[in-house]
């Protein structure tokens, strides 16, 4: 898509800065150029647009009617502009590290756990993106990431966090209404919580009963969602059953939030990989200290848990 009409850039700053000031003089010193470069400058985009943008007299500059308007619209564009510019800048310094990772991982594992690694490391900076925006793990723009990954990436370093054990969850509230619930094959009789991901490798229902040798029922009803971390919300919500993956629902499953209706459970050959750029020469040390606390995060969920 092309920007237009787009005036010329270094005019709208100029008038930005007169319109503000109402003086050609003090825009000229903000932006250490002479009085002269700020007139062109006006007369530029006020010749562009064909209206005038300010009454000049003797002693004094005001906006016009126009001007006032579209100062507004160049002060607010540029202020995002450059507010934009100071983000992407700020996350240039030694101490910062950037994960990106799926809206699940960061909603159900990452954050919940994130306070720890701030207690003893509270000079870096952490910048966590979530997105399920990924087709090309290679081209990630980042420090790390947190991905599940059906097969191995290619031409990315790739270390696999733990393996998954998919099944079906739901909260208490809604085995009590459906107490006849034995087998797979009952759930039919529920709501299923569907994820709707069309880019999503993940594990559906109909794929589920099929590697767990179950004839797969017609669900009486369900609904379709296109967030996991949504869909386990709705969980927690009675408002159907969910296919859950273990390590990202274990929390829910210790406080009881969450129960599993059934038995079944279907170990995947999938993992859920910390990815790192190939070729690297090596990580900053902030970098460095995440990536141990991530990997010794794994480690202990994979302890017995003490009663």
């Amino acid at each position: 898509m092309k920007l237009q009409p787009l005036p010329p850039l270094n005019s709208l700053v100029a008038f930005e800065a007169a319109a503000r000031h109402l003086s050609f003089t003090l825009a000229a010193n903000e932006l250490n150029v002479t009085q002269g470069a700020i007139s062109r400058q006006i007369r530029i985009l006020e010749d562009y647009l064909g209206k005038a943008l300010f009454t000049r007299t003797t002693r004094e500059i005001n906006l016009t009617s126009v001007g006032k308007q579209y100062h507004l619209v160049v002060r607010d564009s540029l202020l995002q502009v450059a507010n934009a510019t100071g983000d992407i800048r700020h996350w240039h310094g030694t101490q910062q590290v950037t994960v990106l990772t799926s809206t699940a991982m960061a909603s159900l594992w990452l954050l919940p756990r994130v306070s720890a690694f701030k207690q003893e490391n509270e000079e870096v900076d952490l910048r966590i993106i979530a997105t399920d925006q990924t087709n090309d793990f290679s081209r990630l723009d980042c420090d790390l990431a947190l991905y599940y990954c059906s097969a191995q990436p290619k031409n990315i370093k790739a270390t696999p966090l733990f393996s998954e054990e998919i099944f079906p969850v739901c909260s208490p509230s809604y085995v009590e209404r459906h107490p006849q619930l034995r087998d797979p094959e009952q759930l039919g009789d529920c709501t299923w919580l569907w994820l709707e991901d069309p880019q999503s490798d993940w594990v559906g229902w109909q794929e589920w009963f099929q590697r767990t040798g179950h004839r797969a029922p017609e669900p009486r009803h369900r609904i379709n969602i296109n967030s996991y971390s949504m869909l386990i919300q709705s969980a927690l919500a009675s408002q159907g059953i969910a296919l859950a993956w273990s390590n990202l629902v274990n929390d829910h499953l210790e406080t009881g939030a969450l129960v599993r209706p059934v038995d079944q459970v279907l170990r995947t050959t999938a993992n859920f990989c910390l990815l790192e750029p190939a070729g690297r020469a090596g990580n900053r040390q902030s970098v460095n200290r995440f990536r141990e606390w991530l990997l010794s995060q794994v480690s202990d969920s994979r302890l017995p848990r003490s009663s």
